[in-house]
């Protein structure tokens, strides 16, 4: 049985800021419950109408989330424990979709410039041979 949908996992949901499984567990109550679509259209209408919430201004300029400057640190495995722990905890437990999303582009530029770098490095060594001079 799945859990109740809380009104802030609505307003998260109408931000696709949910996890990928939370999602979609509450697509599917929306269509089975008329009252929660009700829920859903009220909302809508109170932000169309400029009413806004301190939770629904935190999440929309996501202000929890890390920069990608951070998250390429933690790729790195640069950044002090607290801090790392914190972006697992935002990555893993939160499920931010959006920093997820930054970490997958960042970690794949990095796996593209590490390939990158081996074809370069070997047109530069075989342009060389026979120029340098041997003592």
């Amino acid at each position: 049985m799945t859990r109740p949908i809380t009104r802030t996992e609505l307003e998260a949901y109408l931000d696709e800021a949910l996890p990928v499984e939370r999602m979609a567990e509450i697509e599917k109550m929306l269509r089975d419950q008329p009252e929660l679509s009700q829920q859903l259209l009220q909302i809508n209408g109170r932000r169309d109408a400029g009413v806004h919430t301190i939770g629904e201004i935190w999440r929309r300029h996501r202000l929890t989330c890390p920069n990608r400057e951070t998250l390429g640190s933690y790729l790195l495995q640069v950044l002090d424990e607290a801090e790392a722990d914190y972006i697992r905890f935002h990555l893993e437990t939160v499920g931010c979709r959006i920093c997820q999303a930054n970490l997958h582009d960042l970690a794949s530029q990095q796996e593209a410039q590490a390939d990158d770098g081996k074809p370069r490095r070997q047109k530069y060594f075989q342009s060389s041979v026979g120029r340098l001079k041997g003592e």
